[in-house]
């Protein structure tokens, strides 16, 4: 789906006017989380949410007004026990709002240049002094928030810092019974889901509905994909012939989260053939084996269950 800074940059080019509203900064149960984007046309159009529903209303009518003015502008709600129960919380808060329009205080070009990073997959920063008005994209600080996909304010009270990270992608090796159960939960805690297996037996749309599946070797198949800092490689095939070819694509990447189904012998002996392979420990120790967190699971889909745990926890803690 097109995202909300990719429909603001359409709308403003297309001649019917655009501003950018985004949560930055939140105190008690606020719908949305920092960072979260609304997309306000010239026309009234709305594309995403900064709070769930109960103030986009509002922050609507301040954005054609801001339009109007040619200047950015911060609001502040506060969401009441009523209307948060309204969009399913159990209680309310307080949010602050920016809102900038395109073209005045948000630059087409700057604008323009965060959509083509997000498109190329690239993670940038995008950093406003709301007391300046000063503008522009980074990519080299804020590795902490890059990590945590944590936007928010820094020291100075000031500085805004919109965190725009890749998605979340997920890749398979190996179609078996565990991957069914694994693509949709990953799929609806906002990865893309990609399968590879040779075996087109496998790998076929009837086993894995509405995911893209890869059926060349893996790591001929990675390397098409590419391998970058928002991505996850599950190898589920128990045959090194499938799995060691994507492990060592993955070793010399920077994702960030390797799981290998198998036992503790079976991981034993994978390591082994790592350290042939030449890669040093600290970079075997990447590999979460036996896949996923120890919860006693037994059956796939509990054993899907442990392995996003597992997933989330690495990219949410880095541990």
């Amino acid at each position: 789906m097109k995202g909300i800074p990719e429909t603001a940059l359409d709308w403003h080019r297309a001649g019917t006017g655009a501003a950018l509203a985004t949560v930055i900064e939140t105190w008690g149960s606020a719908p949305r989380r920092i960072g979260a984007q609304l997309a306000i046309s010239g026309a009234g159009e709305m594309a995403g949410s900064v709070s769930g529903g109960c103030v986009e209303g509002a922050v609507v009518v301040e954005a054609l007004e801001a339009l109007e003015a040619g200047e950015a502008r911060v609001l502040e709600y506060g969401v009441s026990d009523g209307d948060a129960f309204a969009v399913g919380l159990a209680c309310g808060g307080t949010i602050r709002v920016l809102v900038e329009p395109v073209g005045a205080a948000l630059p087409e070009p700057l604008l323009a240049d965060l959509v083509e990073a997000r498109a190329d997959r690239r993670p940038v920063a995008y950093v406003v002094n709301i007391v300046s008005q000063s503008r522009r994209l980074d990519t080299t600080d804020h590795a902490r928030r890059f990590r945590m996909d944590r936007s928010g304010f820094q020291e100075d009270g000031e500085t805004f810092v919109a965190i725009h990270n890749p998605p979340l992608r997920l890749i398979v090796v190996g179609a078996v019974h565990i991957a069914q159960h694994l693509v949709p939960m990953a799929r609806d805690i906002g990865y893309d889901p990609v399968v590879i297996d040779p075996r087109e037996s496998f790998a076929s749309p009837a086993r894995f509905p509405k995911t893209r599946l890869l059926h060349d070797w893996p790591d001929e198949a990675v390397a098409a994909l590419g391998l970058d800092s928002r991505t996850a490689l599950c190898l589920l095939t128990h045959d090194p012939k499938l799995d060691d070819p994507a492990l060592i694509a993955a070793l010399g990447a920077d994702v960030f989260y390797i799981g290998a189904l198998g036992s503790t012998r079976t991981q034993a002996k994978r390591l082994e053939r790592m350290a042939e392979a030449g890669f040093t420990p600290e970079q075997c120790a990447r590999i979460h084996g036996p896949i996923g967190l120890d919860i006693g699971a037994a059956s796939p889909a509990e054993i899907a269950v442990s392995i996003l745990a597992e997933m989330v926890r690495v990219l949410r803690t880095g541990a």
